[in-house]
């Protein structure tokens, strides 16, 4: 690993593209399950842990005939496998929607402060690349639009979102201490407003709320007057953002956004649901919650100067997935919060579905 110093920004060399050995927490969730595949698909071995708190095995079932791919059920607030070696690591373990997170704002917030510096402990012994998956919530309710990543936000520390969005924040902090410290070489990418197959249709967040809504007939809701704004980033765009962070040579030492810098009221993003799935469902405004962001919107400036990234994918193109599987959901009745065994374990068959029964399990 390069030792921490003057950022060479300049020179935007790609990694040796050659086999790794990667961590994906979180991976059995909406970003990570979608990492995973990229990964997978590009030769790679992924060992996936993911406490299955918002994440699906379901998510998982494509997978499970690789024998580089190892589901391992556990918290990364607990003590990790320590017979795990691995040569990257991806961070994407915590509860992003609000009703998740602020279910257990305890957990959420130990998840970010002791979970992150476990990885990263993990990320110096095994002299492993780290990429934390931070998020556009560190800006909080943003007086500043677009916004770029000098920017330091303005954030509630103590409302009911502090759990995720002062965590979010700390997290950031342990990474760069230990750039700076020369212990471990971390990527910190903000990721906003993403959506794609693999939501789940409860988890609260904008887009599922209005297709599931409106594929059941259902009203709409829109919470506030729908005239705040969000930007949408499919999510082919921003895992290939992720793995063109993770890559880059040397490292930027700097956050970088990640998302699509397209805006739209959350009015316009409900008509044009409306319009794609052809319901008439009627729209019922209520009261915003606190603390809730008036304006989202990334600068990508520096995702394109350093990573040569940018989103390909317009929002209705990213849409029209998004509804039909969704749809298929509903058609089946797949449940997508299931839990079926799946998964190799080192020693076991691989690729046959088999139960962990925790990470803790794993320390001999």
């Amino acid at each position: 690993m390069k030792s921490a110093g003057p950022l060479g920004v300049e020179k935007r060399d790609r990694q040796e593209r050659r086999p790794r050995r990667i961590l994906v927490t979180g991976g059995a969730g909406f970003l990570g399950s979608h990492l995973s595949d990229r990964l997978i698909g590009e030769g790679h071995t992924v060992y996936c842990l993911d406490n299955l708190q918002t994440g699906s095995t379901a998510n998982l079932r494509a997978l499970q005939a690789s024998n580089r791919f190892t589901f391992i059920e556990g918290d990364i607030c607990d003590p990790l496998p320590e017979w795990l070696e691995v040569d990257a690591i991806y961070n994407l373990a915590c509860a992003a929607s609000p009703p998740r997170y602020q279910a257990d704002p305890v957990h959420t917030m130990m998840t970010s402060v002791v979970g992150t510096n476990r990885l990263l402990e993990l990320a110096t012994r095994c002299n492993a690349s780290f990429l934390q998956a931070s998020t556009s919530e560190i800006y909080g309710d943003p007086e500043r639009h677009p916004q770029q990543e000098d920017y330091w936000g303005h954030v509630n520390p103590t409302g009911p979102r502090a759990c995720y969005d002062e965590g979010k924040r700390a997290a950031e902090t342990l990474c760069f201490d230990y750039w700076r410290a020369g212990k471990a070489d971390i990527r910190v990418a903000r990721i906003f407003n993403t959506y794609g197959p693999r939501m789940q249709p409860d988890d609260g967040r904008i887009v599922s709320n209005l297709i599931c809504q409106a594929l059941a007939g259902a009203p709409l809701t829109i919470y506030g007057t729908g005239e705040q704004t969000r930007s949408f980033c499919y999510v082919s765009d921003l895992i290939a953002g992720l793995m063109a962070l993770m890559e880059v040579q040397p490292n930027p030492g700097l956050p970088v956004n990640i998302g699509n810098p397209v805006e739209f009221t959350i009015n316009e993003l409900a008509s044009l649901v409306l319009e794609m799935t052809g319901s008439a469902s009627p729209i019922v405004y209520h009261p915003l919650p606190t603390d809730d962001p008036q304006r989202r919107r990334p600068d990508i400036s520096r995702a394109g100067d350093l990573l040569g990234w940018q989103p390909a994918v317009a929002l209705a193109e990213g849409l029209r997935p998004t509804i039909d599987w969704f749809a298929a959901q509903a058609g089946t009745g797949a449940e997508m919060q299931d839990d079926e065994p799946i998964g190799s374990q080192p020693g076991g068959a691989a690729g046959r579905p088999v139960r962990l029964e925790s990470a803790a399990a794993l320390q001999s």
